[in-house]
C-alpha cells in the first residue's frame, strides 16, 4: 500500500536535488531524481542509525535529567567532546521528538557505536541524495549546508568524504570503489560477529547497504570485490542497483549490454528484479525484506529506474551531469505540488515522518548497550577487548613482541624478518587482519597457525578467521581493506609484489585520501627479483608512493627497520602504509635501530671528518656500507627507510644528518625521482630492468660495491674546487 506520505517525501528528495545541484552550479542531479524512491524506502524502513548519536555509544537510563530541544544537539556533542578528559564524568540529558521523551547518558569517553547500519553510495557523484537523506535523518547537516553544495570549505563536497561529513561512511566518487568498501564493511561486521556474538548476544549485527550505478558496475574493481563477497557468501550485504541505462557518453547501449543478473548470479549472489523503481514502493520494500531473509548469499535488486526523474529531459544523459535549468526546476516542483518561487523547502509532514526514524535509531540503540551491558557481566573478558578496540587502544606492551637483530644473526630477506613481525603481532594485536592477492607463499603474510576468513559452509576456515585469500585482485583488495578499516576497531594489511600496488592504486590513493589505518605489504621490490624481468620490476613505483600525501612510504633496510616500520605504521591511526621488502637476503647491519625508523633516517654508520654522505634505503643500504669501505676517504652512511617521516623532522635533526657543505649520493635500484632532495647526485635506474639472476642484474645496472665506490668518488673530486649546494628539502 502506498502511503501519501511516501511519495511526497520522495517528491521532496527529487526537488532538493534539484535545488542543491542548481545552487552549486555543478554536479549531478539526475542519479539523485532517479533514485529517490530506493533511498527513502531504505531510509526511512530499513537502516538503523542513531544520526543525534552517530559514532558515540549513549546508555540510556531511567533516571531524571534536564530536557534539551532536538536542535540543541550539536552544543551537546561540542562540549561532549571537550569532556572527554573525564572519563569517569557523564552528562545527562532528554531529547524531546514530538511527544516521545528519552533521558540519555553519555559517558564521557570514546565508544564506537559499531552495531549501526552502514550505507555506501557507490556512484558517489549522486551525493546529493547522500547529503539530503542524512539532512532528513537528523544528522548535523542543515540546509544551508545544502545551499553551499560543492562550495570551498562546506559540509558538502562535490563527492562523499567520510572524513568531513558526519554521517558518510566512506569516501567514494571513482567509480566501483565503494562496492569494494561496502563488501569490506560486510567483512568486518561478519568478523566481529564470529568472534564476539554468543547465544542470545547478537551483538554485532548489522547490514551494510549500497548503492550502485551502471558506472560502477563496469568498472573492474567492483566486478573483483563482487566475486569475493560471492564466494565469502556475505549475507549481510544487500546492493540496490540503479539500473537507468544512461552513462555520460548517452544510453549504455553504446557499450555496456550485459546481463548484470546472470553475471551476479555466477559470483554467487542472491539476485532480485524490479522492473518500476520510479513508482514501486512496495515492491522496492518487499525486495529488501527478501533480500535481508537471504543470509548465505549477498544480495543484488536491479531497479529499472528514469533518470532525472520529472525533468523534461528526464531519460537523457544531459541531466547526468549537469544542473537542471532554472525553467524545468519550476515546472517539476509545480508537477510535484511545491511552490515553484520556493527553494530548499521539506514539508512539515515530511519533517515529521523522518523525525520518527530518529525515535527509532535511539531506542534502537537502547536496546544494544542494554545487551551489551548484560554480555559484559556474563563475558567480562570479551566486552573488555571490545572496548579496548573500539577505543582505539592497542594491547599492553605489543611494541615488545617484535623481533630485533644483531650483526651476528644471519642475513634473510626483509619480506621474511616481516613475515617473523608479522607472527608475532598477529598474537599480540587480535584486531591485526592479512592477507595476500594470491602470494601467500612469495609475500610470507600467513602467520603459523592462521586461521582463514572463509564462510564455515567450505570446510576451509570461518568468519572469525583473520587472515584472507583475495585471490588475484589487487584492486579489490585494496578497497575491501578500506571498508574493514572504516567498519572500526580492525587493523587490516594486504599484499601483493610491489610493482602491482599500481593495479590497486584506486584504492590505496583512497586509503589516503580517507585517512584510514591500511598497511600495503609489497614484497619484491627492485630489480633484485630478478628473473622475472621488467614486467615485475618495480621502477617508478615508490615515486608515486612517496609523492602521495598522507600515505607513509618504508623501505627496511634490515629486520630491525622492519619491527620498526610496523610499529609507526600501526601507530600511525589515520595514515596508510606502504612497506616495500626485498626478495633477496639482507645482512643484519650493525648500527641499525628500531626506534629510529619514526625518524624516518638516521646515520647508520659514522666517522671524523667525512667527505662525503651516502644514503640509501632498503637493499641499498648495505650496499652503501660496503662501498664505503672502497672509498679512500671517510664516508657517512645514512639509511632513510621513510622519506616522509624524515621530512616532517625538526631542521635541527635533518641539518645533523645532511650538514652544508658535504655533498651526498643517494643510492637506490629504482627510479631517482625524488632523491634530488637528499642528494646531490643520485644512483638509480634510468629505464627498464632486465630478466636475469640477481647478480648479474646488480652488475649490469651498477648495483655492485666498485662501481659505486668510483662514482662516489667522482662526486667528491667533483666538488673539490667548488662549493657544494644546500639540499633546500632538508633546511
Amino acid at each position: 500500500m502506498v502511503h501519501k506520505i511516501d511519495t511526497k517525501s520522495i517528491h521532496t528528495i527529487r526537488v532538493l536535488a534539484a535545488d542543491t545541484v542548481r545552487a552549486g552550479n555543478s554536479g549531478h542531479p539526475g542519479a539523485p531524481m532517479g533514485c529517490a524512491p530506493m533511498a527513502h524506502i531504505l531510509f526511512s524502513r530499513f537502516i538503523t542509525v542513531n544520526p543525534k548519536n552517530h559514532e558515540w555509544a549513549a546508555h540510556i537510563r531511567s533516571a531524571e535529567g534536564f530536557r534539551l530541544s532536538m536542535r540543541k544537539w550539536p552544543i551537546v556533542l561540542a562540549f561532549f567532546a571537550q569532556a572527554r578528559r573525564a572519563p569517569d564524568m557523564c552528562m545527562i540529558f532528554a531529547c524531546s521528538i514530538p511527544s516521545d521523551r528519552y533521558l540519555i547518558t553519555l559517558p564521557l569517553h570514546s565508544t564506537f557505536k559499531i552495531n549501526r547500519d552502514r550505507f555506501v553510495l557507490s556512484n558517489g557523484h549522486g551525493c546529493a541524495l547522500h547529503y539530503i537523506m542524512l539532512h532528513l535523518m537528523g544528522y548535523d547537516l542543515t540546509l544551508d549546508d545544502l545551499k553551499h553544495f560543492r562550495h570551498v570549505d562546506s559540509k558538502t563536497p562535490g563527492h562523499p568524504e567520510n572524513f568531513h561529513t558526519k554521517g558518510i561512511e566512506v569516501t567514494t566518487g571513482p567509480l566501483g570503489q565503494g562496492v569494494g568498501e561496502a563488501v569490506g564493511l560486510a567483512i568486518a561486521q561478519a568478523h566481529f560477529g564470529a568472534t564476539f556474538n554468543k547465544p542470545g548476544y547478537e551483538l554485532f549485527s548489522n547490514h551494510t547497504y549500497f548503492i550502485l550505478g551502471d558506472g560502477c558496475m563496469q568498472e573492474g574493481v567492483a566486478s573483483e570485490a563482487a566475486s569475493l563477497a560471492g564466494h565469502l557468501q556475505l549475507g549481510n550485504l544487500i546492493a540496490l542497483y540503479d539500473d537507468n541505462h544512461i552513462s555520460i557518453d548517452g544510453d549504455t547501449a553504446l557499450g555496456f549490454t550485459e546481463d548484470v543478473v546472470k553475471r551476479f548470479e555466477a559470483y554467487g549472489w542472491h539476485t532480485q528484479v524490479l522492473d518500476d523503481g520510479d513508482h514501486d514502493y512496495e515492491g522496492l520494500a518487499r525486495a529488501i525484506e527478501n533480500a535481508k531473509k537471504v543470509t548465505d548469499k549477498p544480495s543484488l535488486i536491479k531497479i529499472r529506474t528514469t533518470i532525472g526523474y520529472g525533468s523534461l529531459k528526464q531519460g537523457e544523459e544531459v541531466v547526468h551531469g549537469s544542473p537542471l535549468d532554472p525553467a524545468d526546476i519550476k515546472q517539476l516542483k509545480t508537477k510535484f505540488g511545491f511552490d515553484s518561487e520556493q527553494h530548499f523547502f521539506v514539508p512539515e509532514e515530511v519533517r515529521d515522518f523522518y523525525a520518527k526514524r530518529i525515535v527509532h535509531g535511539i531506542k534502537a540503540e537502547e536496546q544494544w548497550n542494554a545487551l551489551f551491558e548484560a554480555y559484559a557481566q556474563e563475558f567480562p573478558a570479551e566486552a573488555k577487548d571490545i572496548k579496548r578496540r573500539l577505543a582505539g587502544e592497542l594491547p599492553e606492551g605489543w611494541q615488545d613482541t617484535l623481533p630485533r637483530y644483531t650483526p651476528s644473526d644471519p642475513a634473510i630477506a626483509t619480506r621474511k624478518t616481516s613475515e617473523n613481525a608479522l607472527t608475532k603481532l598477529a598474537g599480540a594485536i587480535p584486531e591485526l587482519l592479512g592477507g595476500s592477492a594470491d602470494l601467500t607463499g612469495s609475500n610470507l603474510t600467513r602467520w603459523k597457525g592462521a586461521k582463514d576468513f572463509q564462510h564455515s559452509s567450505t570446510g576451509l576456515g570461518d568468519y572469525s578467521g583473520r587472515y584472507f585469500r583475495y585471490g588475484v585482485r589487487e584492486h579489490g583488495m585494496a578497497a575491501i581493506m578500506n571498508g574493514i578499516a572504516a567498519y572500526g576497531g580492525l587493523i587490516p594489511y594486504g599484499a601483493t609484489f610491489l610493482n602491482f600496488i599500481t593495479y590497486a592504486w584506486g584504492g590505496v590513493r583512497l586509503s589516503a585520501l580517507s585517512r584510514l589505518r591500511v598497511i600495503y605489504v609489497m614484497t619484491h621490490d627492485s630489480i633484485g627479483l630478478g628473473e622475472d624481468g621488467p614486467t615485475h620490476q618495480p621502477i617508478e613505483t615508490l615515486a608515486l608512493t612517496r609523492a602521495t600525501p598522507n600515505l607513509l612510504t618504508f623501505r627496511p633496510a634490515d629486520g630491525n627497520e622492519t619491527s620498526g616500520a610496523y610499529i609507526v605504521a600501526i601507530e600511525n591511526i589515520q595514515r596508510p602504509s606502504v612497506i616495500a621488502l626485498s626478495r633477496q637476503n639482507l645482512p643484519q647491519l650493525a648500527g641499525s635501530s628500531v626506534e629510529v625508523v619514526r625518524k624516518g633516517a638516521y646515520i647508520l654508520q659514522d666517522v671524523a671528518d667525512f667527505k662525503v654522505i651516502i644514503v640509501a634505503s632498503g637493499s641499498e643500504v648495505s650496499l652503501a656500507v660496503d662501498a664505503a669501505k672502497l672509498l679512500p676517504f671517510p664516508a657517512r652512511v645514512v639509511s632513510m627507510p621513510s622519506a616522509e617521516l624524515f621530512t616532517e623532522q625538526s631542521v635541527e635533526y635533518r641539518r645533523s644528518i645532511f650538514p652544508s657543505g658535504i655533498p651526498s649520493v643517494s643510492i637506490e635500484a629504482m627510479s631517482t625521482l625524488g632523491w634530488e632532495r637528499f642528494s646531490h647526485y643520485q644512483i638509480g635506474m634510468k629505464g627498464w630492468g632486465a630478466s636475469g639472476p640477481i647478480k648479474g642484474l646488480m652488475k649490469k645496472f651498477g648495483f655492485v660495491p666498485d662501481a659505486v665506490a668510483q662514482k662516489v668518488e667522482k662526486v667528491v673530486a667533483h666538488f673539490e674546487n667548488r662549493p657544494v649546494p644546500d639540499l633546500i628539502w632538508t633546511f
